[in-house]
């Protein structure tokens, strides 16, 4: 871990901050395990060094059940974005997430003054009064556990154990898009994270219709070559189309994988790869273009396609447009296509 660097930082920044007012720290949409805990721990290193009390919001739901057991197990004390008056806030911050990627639900015409981020930087970023982005990284709350540590702030075992599940669950247990300093990280995290509890959040129970995405997942997916794309239309939990696209990239013979949902006006998307030089994150923006806004690392990305009609001739048409982008990247053709179905039968 990178304590100098993390020490410099976070000092400065500290200093700055001290008796500025009230502070807003912003988690990305519908948050992961990593924006969360991220979030938690810039919240601990405030309230110890500054003694200021910041509040934690998010855009969408925490649908993924691993996610909500986190939530609750752990007291993640976060509302709702759109529930706050954001003028009483003086400070903003933004954790896992950066300004104007399209997921995050802070307007556009709000002033952000930290950003703390492992995805790749964006031009914007460099407007923001501090700035620390590691796209080297695996964890965003790798990050902040360098700032606690580099300034000597303890802290106890649901903090602890949030930021290893952060890393545990962005890095799949260090298998990928993963630095020397996130193991450092874990290793750190894992005597004082509280066993049981992490159990409890990796099993939770999930409802009758959980079974039911896998079956859709597989309904309408089609594989080209070793490239599969899947659509699950309308959506009540937006974490599915990533979970899917998990599910799905273990196929043998598949090295890329892009799903979609259509989630209350949204079109959520999502890219996994087994190939992490194809780069998952340059190649959805490559995918989507101007349809919509992008993101990721190596292994996987995501995106929104806003403003979106969830009626059946919209969604075949923007799935179709998707894959022939994402096809033309590979120079396949849509005629080359089956339904997944069919090849498992074979």
């Amino acid at each position: 871990m990178d304590l100098t660097r993390s020490k410099e930082f976070s000092g400065q920044f500290l200093d700055w901050v001290r008796g500025k007012g009230k502070v807003l720290i912003v988690a990305h949409d519908n948050p992961d395990p990593d924006s969360l805990a991220a979030a938690m721990a810039l919240r601990h290193l405030l309230l110890n060094r500054t003694g200021q009390v910041a509040t934690i919001a998010f855009g969408g739901v925490i649908g993924r059940s691993e996610n909500r057991a986190m939530f609750d197990l752990l007291e993640v004390n976060a509302v709702p974005l759109d529930g706050l008056d954001l003028d009483q806030f003086q400070i903003v911050c933004l954790v896992d997430t950066q300004p104007n990627t399209g997921n995050n639900s802070l307007p556009s015409d709000r002033t952000v003054h930290l950003v703390v981020d492992h995805h790749p930087a964006r031009d914007v970023c460099h407007l923001c009064r501090w700035s620390d982005v590691r796209e080297d990284y695996g964890a965003s709350a790798t990050i902040l556990l360098e700032y606690l540590l580099a300034n000597d702030i303890t802290f106890g075992t649901k903090l602890a154990t949030s930021l290893l599940y952060a890393i545990k669950s962005e890095t799949q247990d260090l298998g990928r898009d993963w630095c020397r300093a996130d193991r450092e990280a874990y290793l750190h995290l894992l005597p004082l994270a509280n066993n049981r509890i992490l159990n409890q959040i990796a099993h939770p129970k999930v409802p009758r219709s959980y079974y039911a995405m896998f079956n859709r997942a597989l309904a309408n997916a089609r594989i080209y070559h070793d490239l599969v794309v899947f659509n699950l239309h309308t959506i009540d939990n937006p974490d599915m189309v990533a979970e899917m696209a998990d599910f799905l990239l273990r196929m043998e013979g598949v090295s890329v994988v892009l799903g979609m949902g259509f989630y209350e006006g949204t079109e959520i998307l999502s890219m996994r790869t087994a190939t992490p030089e194809l780069r998952a994150g340059d190649l959805i923006r490559k995918v989507l273009a101007d349809l919509g806004t992008a993101g990721g690392h190596g292994s996987t990305a995501g995106g929104q396609v806003r403003g979106q009609s969830g009626d059946e001739e919209s969604q075949h048409q923007l799935e179709k447009d998707l894959t022939e982008r994402l096809l033309a990247q590979f120079e396949l053709s849509p005629q080359q296509g089956h339904a997944l179905p069919v090849l498992l039968s074979d």
